[in-house]
């Protein structure tokens, strides 16, 4: 058995090595380079996100036996800067018929569970346990003493188990004017997300529910609970997230918001937010299971989804790995004409990453610019104004592109079909006002995937882009007019 593994992490280190214009190669030619995969297997939702002495944790759901979704485990990986990736053991696995399901993780500060050795305080994980045996779901808890390099399941679990087969998904964090652990869970079918509130992380109070409301089109899954500054303000409110497994705006699954007020019992919706919703986080079709950090370093929040669909992600065509994370970004929230609105910006970081630089600037454009790279990892970052211009198209190779219409103020990502999903190609859009005439974005496009983040960071859309380009091929089109270019700036990212 250790021959046949040693031959296989040698035959898939070749593969990862070998020259891209090998045509057999190409669906490893889909692997991002600055988002993170694992280096083989299925991976969905990330868990367990903390941050714990210099160290960024990512946990994700993860099979590491295939390249499917089974025996879900939490993989793991850790990086001092969310750009640069190790991934480590698995950090808690199958055991007995019990999956690991979605969680989330807290460094336990004072050692209120007891967990911990010493001084040092404990990690500690809830996570859902899923039975393979019968129709349950529980939630269950494991801890580290060792920076997360080992876990050991609590010998006391299940904490809370209410029966149910649907119910899952903790988020944990501190609630500071009522001294106590908060967690959230979701009744995937009920619509409804339930509060519980501990002194400990172990024995767990019912405190109360929210929903439905929103879209109820698919089950809800992996809520999200934080406090957001309000830009150009002192003030915050609470953003309440949950995401639907079906039914959402461009089909598939999706992730809606709720701004309100917690008290560290009960979350109450804004009224303004209620009659708006569904808020889509997103305008693609692969943002999904966002979670944030615990305990980010000054008080920061970032967080990071899963850059897919079930509608169609145990069909992408990639191997040895099927699965990738978003870019991670900063969350705040601005005020509109009806209530607040998120808004999500890339980690500045990510501007350490930039290489090879090209600008253009006051340049009047008819027809087309090529955009003259020879990568398939850029940062894109252009300004312009459309004076006569009744639009323009960003050319992603002939499969895809990112548009903007002036007549309809809509800015999209198209995709083409491709034959391993009816679901996959389409037009994903939003509307985006321009600003004294004047449209800003900034565009990430990584081999298979394109994060295109405008209006400040309050429209974003993410698409999953499953052909492998040509970057001969990018260019920038006006139609219908000149379009002026206040400043185009392509960068080649390089981790």
């Amino acid at each position: 058995m250790l021959i046949w593994q040693t031959f296989v992490d040698w035959a898939i280190e070749f593969t990862l090595e070998m020259p891209q214009s090998f045509s057999t190669l190409e669906p490893d030619l889909l692997r991002p380079k600055y988002h993170f995969t694992a280096r083989r297997n299925w991976i969905n939702d990330p868990n367990g996100l903390v941050f714990f002495a210099g160290e960024y944790h990512l946990c994700y759901q993860y099979n590491p036996l295939g390249n499917i979704h089974r025996n879900m485990s939490w993989g793991h990986a850790v990086s001092p800067d969310l750009l640069h990736w190790r991934e480590l053991e698995v950090a808690i696995a199958v055991e007995a018929g019990v999956e690991a399901f979605s969680g989330g993780a807290v460094v336990d500060w004072h050692n209120s569970s007891g967990f911990g050795l010493g001084d040092a305080p404990p990690l500690v994980a809830a996570f859902t346990g899923h039975h393979t045996g019968q129709r349950l779901q529980d939630q269950r808890l494991a801890f580290s003493n060792d920076h997360g390099r080992t876990w050991t399941l609590y010998s006391s679990n299940p904490v809370l188990d209410i029966g149910e087969s649907d119910f899952r998904d903790p988020k944990l964090f501190w609630h500071v004017a009522t001294g106590r652990w908060v967690m959230l869970l979701v009744l995937s079918h009920g619509h409804k997300i339930q509060f519980y509130g501990s002194s400990d992380l172990k024995t767990w109070e019912y405190l109360s529910d929210f929903g439905p409301a929103g879209s109820s089109a698919g089950i809800w899954e992996v809520p999200e609970l934080l406090e957001l500054r309000i830009e150009d303000s002192g003030e915050s409110r609470w953003m309440l997230k949950v995401d639907i497994g079906a039914g959402g705006p461009c089909g598939g699954s999706a992730g809606q918001y709720f701004i309100g007020q917690f008290d560290g019992t009960r979350f109450t919706a804004d009224l303004s937010s209620l009659e708006a919703a569904p808020n889509w986080i997103d305008g693609g079709k692969d943002f999904y299971a966002a979670i944030a950090w615990s305990d980010a370093p000054n008080g920061q929040l970032v967080w990071i989804g899963w850059m897919n669909n079930w509608q169609y992600a145990a069909q992408l065509p990639t191997a040895p790995w099927r699965g990738a994370m978003t870019l991670p970004r900063t969350l705040s929230l601005r005020r509109t004409a009806s209530g607040h609105g998120l808004v999500q910006r890339p980690i500045q970081q990510l501007e350490t990453l930039r290489t090879d630089h090209q600008q253009r600037s006051d340049l009047r454009l008819e027809g087309r610019l090529a955009l003259a790279t020879h990568s398939t990892a850029l940062e894109i970052k252009l300004c312009v104004a459309l004076e006569e211009a009744a639009g323009f198209v960003i050319e992603l190779g002939q499969h895809a592109r990112v548009g903007y219409e002036a007549g309809t103020h809509e800015l999209y990502v198209q995709r083409d079909a491709e034959d391993f999903s009816a679901d996959f190609g389409g037009r994903h859009s939003r509307v985006v006002q321009l600003e004294g005439g004047i449209l800003e974005l900034r565009i990430f496009l990584d081999a298979s995937s394109v994060e295109v983040f405008a209006d400040g960071g309050a429209c974003v859309i993410t698409d999953l882009l499953m052909r492998a380009i040509d970057p001969s091929e990018f260019a920038l089109t006006s139609s219908g007019g000149v379009l002026r270019i206040v400043q185009m700036d392509v960068w080649t990212i390089k981790v």
